[in-house]
């Protein structure tokens, strides 16, 4: 297939699926390859869904953008919130906002391990390969002209802690709390007010930032999320756990978006007193899965969102609603 002509064709030959011409720009306008093979499945290649329209194609391709730009805000949000919360934590224990200082004296959860185990190697390896990405950023933003860097460096100046936040990755940024000592997390984590029987060992924040990146990365570079495709790795079942006991809700599962939507609004509410703001989040949600429900195969909309999607959405609500209020 090489034009558009020619996947008309072969959508209508191969696939029982008839476009109109009044349908040709929806279909480039979500991406005639990358958009229609990116959506005819569910998970896995092997799982495709039984289209029988275009309008259902670009149905789930317009409920799959709707989702980025809901999400998208709040992770930004819950990022730069996320580190200034733990900003705080670092400098209190640094006492300094020197990165050399900061790497020696406060990013030593190494140590928690017998010297020369493989837990330590494998945590001090850690912390020199965040080293190095951390001063490769730096130089990359400094040589592009970025002012920060610019400022510092020009001057002659070490860039403070804070200043090189900006230059990190989402999963940059986790690496870093997760080489940070016991105290930095365990101060971090009451600042976010996680439940302490929890979260005794302080590594929860580092969970979610890791469960954050893989979405925000899909987002940010317009992979396909509607069925959580992008997500690189298990997510820690610690995390799984809190929310679980925090909310009362059963059988969370990462498998659907339904449980990343979860997560946002209950680091979020844990951040702010935006109780309304919640609710039009998980209500903005629900509307765009009422929407695509009726316009694409319910076997694939129940496979993609799952069967206890109403339940646990409605009794998250009544969590968001009761949840104490940030001091």
């Amino acid at each position: 297939m090489y034009s558009l002509q020619d996947l008309t064709e072969h959508l209508s030959s191969e696939h029982g699926i008839n476009v109109d011409q009044n349908q040709l720009a929806d279909l480039r306008n979500i991406g005639y390859y990358h958009g229609y093979k990116g959506y005819r499945f569910i998970r896995s290649t092997h799982n495709r869904i039984a289209f029988t329209d275009i309008r259902q194609i670009i149905a789930l391709n317009r409920f799959d953008m709707d989702l980025k730009s809901l999400v998208y805000p709040k992770i930004m949000f819950i990022e730069n919130a996320l580190k200034s919360y733990f900003l705080e934590s670092l400098l209190a224990d640094s006492q300094s906002p020197e990165l050399s200082v900061i790497f020696a004296k406060s990013l030593t959860n190494h140590k928690n391990y017998k010297n020369g185990s493989r837990e330590y190697k494998k945590e001090y390896a850690k912390l020199m390969n965040l080293q190095i990405r951390v001063h490769s950023a730096l130089v990359r933003d400094y040589k592009n002209g970025r002012e920060i860097e610019n400022h510092f460096f020009n001057g002659g100046k070490s860039i403070p802690v804070w200043a090189a936040f900006e230059s990190l990755t989402l999963g940059e940024f986790g690496t870093f709390f997760s080489c940070a000592n016991r105290n930095i997390r365990v101060t971090t984590s009451k600042l976010l007010a996680l439940p302490t029987n929890l979260d005794g060992n302080g590594h929860i924040i580092s969970f979610i930032i890791y469960a954050l990146r893989d979405l925000r990365n899909a987002v940010a570079h317009n992979g396909v999320v509607f069925d959580t495709r992008f997500k690189n790795a298990k997510v820690n079942k610690q995390l799984k756990t809190l929310l679980e006991r925090e909310t009362g809700l059963k059988n969370l599962d990462f498998k659907y978006f339904d449980t990343y939507i979860v997560l946002i609004a209950y680091v979020f509410r844990k951040m702010t007193t935006g109780t309304k703001e919640c609710i039009s989040f998980l209500h903005e949600y629900n509307k765009f899965c009422e929407g695509v429900f009726t316009k694409i195969p319910k076997e694939a909309y129940f496979e993609i969102v799952g069967t206890n999607h109403k339940t646990m959405l409605d009794s998250f609500e009544q969590w968001v609603l009761k949840a104490p209020k940030v001091s």
